[in-house]
């Protein structure tokens, strides 16, 4: 049964046909990325579960500090070991071109002892790029999806992880992040996946719509294209652009296996040399077997004694023999191991014995 599983999902994976993809599936825009945004703050509104204020002592730092914002001074022999009350950590991501005024979603997680965040309230906190500028303010209620609950023997049942909470829409774009979309006589395309074929390609269909010498492919991740300035005919020239399809390049033969379920999967274009591969299991069972000693008289004075003997059997199943002959392809492959039935753990060890022998014409990948 694993086996013909096996067979279906490698055949299936060796006869995939190679389609036409659109440019902006395949690429990026240098200069339009995202950038990541962190803050810190104070969540409030916990049922108990807050820090313990007296092993994090920041968390009553923070809120003596936002209380004198308010003209609220605690005196100096006063702690108020508050439950309800946990310091997190925001971050958040900015996507390229956000302006002020749309919503960003933003996760919290707690940074202190607190248990859970559930029922809190993030209160007002900043949101700062790595330059150390302010482009997002977060607030709201928090969406915690697991939760925690503990006994008073100190047993304690959780699901999923209650220290971390989303607040979808919690924050507002107070300031855009700088991009190098226009200005540049050029733009430049970036392949999500590396290939000089692609790139290549790319360039190609690029010149044969605008005209020759448009584009040129700078390595196998690169494509610079020449572009108009103004910005308003640079966004219509990339969407005609973007639009564009082609057929990428394809993938160098690998073969990935994954130790744990034991799942293989081997590209279409995996071959092997001449090799021959013996492959079979061998046994060796060890079994004890006590015998008790009986004298044969009394008059002997022989003791009745307990004598171990130990059997050691050696068994080992019929090998089964693989001959490969030159340029055999993955079909073959798959269609020798199932015949003589073998699971899909006999094909990663023949598969291993094939690329120490040097014979495997692909890159093994075991995960």
């Amino acid at each position: 049964m694993y086996s013909m599983l096996l067979a279906m999902l490698i055949l299936l994976i060796g006869s995939e046909q190679v389609f036409a993809e659109r440019i902006k599936d395949l690429a990026t825009i240098a200069g339009v990325r995202s950038n990541q945004l962190v803050g810190y703050g104070l969540v409030v509104g916990l049922d108990g579960s807050g820090d313990q204020t007296s092993q994090v002592p920041f968390t009553i730092q923070s809120l003596q500090s936002m209380l004198r914002q308010f003209g609220i001074t605690l005196p100096p022999n006063v702690n108020p070991k508050p439950k309800n009350i946990a310091a997190v950590a925001i971050h958040a991501e900015l996507p390229p071109f956000a302006k002020p005024g749309q919503v960003l979603d933003v996760t919290a997680s707690s940074i202190g002892n607190s248990k859970s965040l559930r029922g809190g309230t993030l209160l007002l906190t900043p949101l700062k790029g790595t330059d150390g500028r302010v482009y997002a303010i977060a607030q709201g209620n928090l969406i915690v999806g697991g939760f925690g609950i503990s006994g008073s023997d100190g047993s304690r049942i959780s699901v999923n992880i209650p220290s971390v909470g989303r607040i979808p829409g919690g924050a507002s774009v107070e300031r855009a992040a700088p991009t190098q979309f226009g200005g540049d006589s050029s733009i430049i395309f970036n392949l999500r996946t590396p290939d000089f074929t692609t790139s290549t390609r790319m360039a190609n269909a690029i010149n044969e719509l605008v005209g020759m010498g448009t584009a040129m492919p700078i390595d196998n991740t690169s494509v610079a294209v020449n572009a108009p300035r103004d910005h308003a005919q640079r966004v219509a020239y990339v969407s005609m652009l973007e639009n564009l399809t082609l057929e990428p390049g394809e993938k160098s033969a690998r073969i990935i296996i994954n130790s744990r379920t034991g799942t293989v999967v081997i590209g279409r274009y995996v071959r092997v040399t001449s090799a021959a591969v013996a492959h079979g299991s061998l046994t060796v069972t060890i079994t004890e077997k006590p015998i008790v000693s009986q004298p044969n008289g009394t008059l002997t004075g022989g003791n009745t004694v307990v004598v171990p003997t130990t059997d050691i059997s050696v068994t080992q199943d019929s090998s089964r023999m693989f001959l490969f002959e030159p340029g055999v392809s993955l079909g073959d492959i798959v269609r020798a191991v199932n015949q003589v039935g073998a699971a899909p753990g006999d094909l990663v060890a023949i598969l291993e014995a094939l690329k120490e022998a040097g014979a495997l014409r692909a890159q093994l990948i075991v995960i």
